[in-house]
């Protein structure tokens, strides 16, 4: 995906994809979607296909360098709740988005059960949606998760017997925070094999989970074997302090080349 800032950007992006051909066959055919401005916001939900419970908001930060600069990744960090996500976006979204999607599924008798990922954008003209997920989105999921008070197993169990209804999904009045550290040079070339130290360190505090993405454990140590290497969150009574203690946590943890934003929780 190429987020053309202007019409000489789009031309160049097509010149690469079709005619010098810098991602082979995949390139020859293109998708042209219109360009929109705004805070982008995630909601996720619990849904029985017929039964629609919403989540906790989230933001994600998707490029690789502070400031929102540099490429697109898989996610350098998320925080929740969104401070843009006003109560009556959320009614809004539910009544204009989310409702109707799961309605149209199940008239399409492809009724959809499990966690519906809504990627939305809060455009100048209202809420509009980037993408759907179905599944959890990383890393919304590591601040979204430790904030929920129910029993996820007793949601899961709902959702598989169509009684979502019957279930008070319950939330936590706080804030989390999660920063992503990554090997240097990620999302294009890096390496790995580095050994990761500080994990323990870290997890001294009791509102603090380190979540492993691309590591591998070798004789009781743990190394780096991918780009996006580990997931810092830290829970707190507000956003402030829950940023404050995830880059304390961070700050425990080391491997070489490690690179992380840190203006996470800022937008």
């Amino acid at each position: 995906v190429v987020i053309a800032g202007d019409f000489s950007e789009a031309g160049d992006a097509l010149r690469s994809m079709m005619v010098e051909k810098a991602f082979g066959q995949a390139g020859l055919r293109v998708v042209i979607e219109e360009y929109m401005t705004g805070p982008e916001v995630s909601v996720l939900t619990f849904t029985d296909g017929r039964t629609v419970i919403p989540m906790v908001s989230a933001q994600d930060h998707k490029r690789a360098y502070d400031g929102d600069q540099g490429p697109n990744t898989g996610g350098m960090g998320a925080f929740s709740p969104s401070r843009v996500y006003t109560p009556d976006i959320a009614r809004e979204v539910e009544e204009c988005i989310i409702r109707p999607t799961v309605k149209a599924m199940a008239e399409e008798r492809r009724p959809f059960k499990g966690v519906l990922y809504f990627g939305l954008m809060l455009t100048p003209q209202g809420p509009k949606v980037l993408e759907y997920n179905a599944r959890f989105g990383d890393p919304e999921t590591q601040v979204v998760l430790p904030r929920l008070k129910t029993d996820i197993v007793d949601i899961f169990e709902a959702v598989i017997d169509g009684r979502l209804d019957e279930i008070n999904v319950a939330w936590e009045d706080n804030a989390a925070v999660c920063v992503v550290l990554a090997s240097g040079g990620y999302p294009k070339s890096y390496r790995t094999g580095y050994e990761i130290s500080g994990i323990e360190e870290a997890l001294k505090d009791p509102d603090v989970m380190v979540f492993h993405a691309g590591t591998k454990k070798i004789d009781g140590k743990y190394y780096t074997s991918g780009g996006r290497v580990l997931g810092v969150t830290a829970i707190a009574k507000d956003l402030d302090t829950a940023i404050h203690k995830a880059y304390q946590s961070v700050n425990n943890i080391y491997f070489e080349n490690m690179h992380y934003r840190r203006d996470i929780g800022r937008k």
